[in-house]
């Protein structure tokens, strides 16, 4: 669009002697506080006032702000009569998501050329919510994720073991850990294939799965030893044995904390307490206690276990 040119109330001059008669708009760029009050104070003065701004409302950074520096003033106190006084000005045009494109002729006589950026909204009826912007179904178009498929097919053992113990919990609620549970003591642990193929028979996402099955400690996402080794973390273990039990172990088995040994013999884990305070140091294999173990009685424990 471009802005008319308009005969100034006060018949201002150019100033440069010749008398002609100047253009009575005004063209201010920006409506943030200096731009609103920049056209209060033209409009007040007789000028027509065309403000520009480049956002789709008025106000500029101030009205992003709680309280201005140095005086600590309420910046929306300061800026809302303004807002108020400036929509409300008749003598004020102003022009929102529009910018400035050319600029032409001479000091006291411009024409600007504004280019008013669309809507998409009835502006006499917008009150600025921003509510259109969030569910426009042009700029957010949702889309829905593909179906999940798991990475490869089961095994046909795998995929009949799986559908027998599906096949006993259908149409129970909360069949999931009863599931998860059969899933861990026919394999020793929770294969993620298996899981995948799980979510989809219920209709779940793998996360879901997973989700439940990390929150129980006595789940594992890894194939474990056929011999469980569990150390007892409690204060009293630990304090009676210094480590050294922890050390023995994971030298005889050949194995950190968490792992299982190359043979698939052993898995050591720690345990928070094995409620065997009594007969500290004390250690677990397979749920059989072991009270008082000193780490010269590690071999023979584990000898035990074959």
């Amino acid at each position: 669009m471009t802005l008319p040119e308009m005969e100034s109330p006060t018949t201002p001059t150019n100033g440069d002697g010749n008398g002609g008669a100047l253009c009575g708009a005004v063209l201010v760029c920006g409506g943030g506080v200096a731009g609103i009050q920049a056209s209060l104070d033209l409009s007040a003065a007789g000028f027509r006032v065309f403000l520009v701004e480049e956002s789709p409302t008025i106000g500029g950074g101030m009205a992003r702000l709680d309280k201005t520096f140095p005086t600590g003033d309420c910046a929306t106190c300061t800026l809302s009569p303004k807002l108020v006084e400036c929509m409300r000005d008749y003598n004020v045009d102003i022009l929102t998501m529009s910018d400035v494109t050319s600029l032409s002729g001479e000091a006291g006589r411009f024409v600007a050329e504004v280019r008013t950026r669309p809507r998409g909204v009835i502006p006499s009826k917008c009150t600025g919510c921003g509510d259109c912007w969030t569910i426009c179904p042009v700029r957010n178009t949702a889309e829905a994720p593909p179906p999940f498929q798991p990475y490869k097919p089961l095994a046909e053992a795998d995929a009949a073991k799986l559908g027998g113990i599906l096949a006993r919990y259908e149409g129970h609620p909360g069949s999931i850990l009863p599931v998860l549970q059969e899933i861990d003591r026919s394999y020793g642990y929770l294969p993620r294939l298996l899981l995948e193929h799980m979510a989809c028979r219920l209709g779940l996402r793998p996360a879901e799965l997973l989700r439940v099955a990390s929150f129980y400690d006595r789940f594992h996402f890894e194939p474990t030893g056929r011999h469980l080794v569990e150390i007892c973390a409690g204060t009293s273990c630990h304090a009676r044995s210094r480590g050294t039990l922890r050390e023995k172990l994971e030298k005889e088995i050949g194995a950190g904390v968490g792992e299982t040994d190359k043979s698939g013999r052993f898995t050591l884990r720690t345990v928070r307490c094995l409620g065997l305070c009594a007969l500290s140091p004390a250690m677990k294999i397979d749920g059989q206690p072991f009270g008082k173990v000193d780490a010269d009685r590690v071999p023979e424990i584990l000898g035990r276990f074959a």
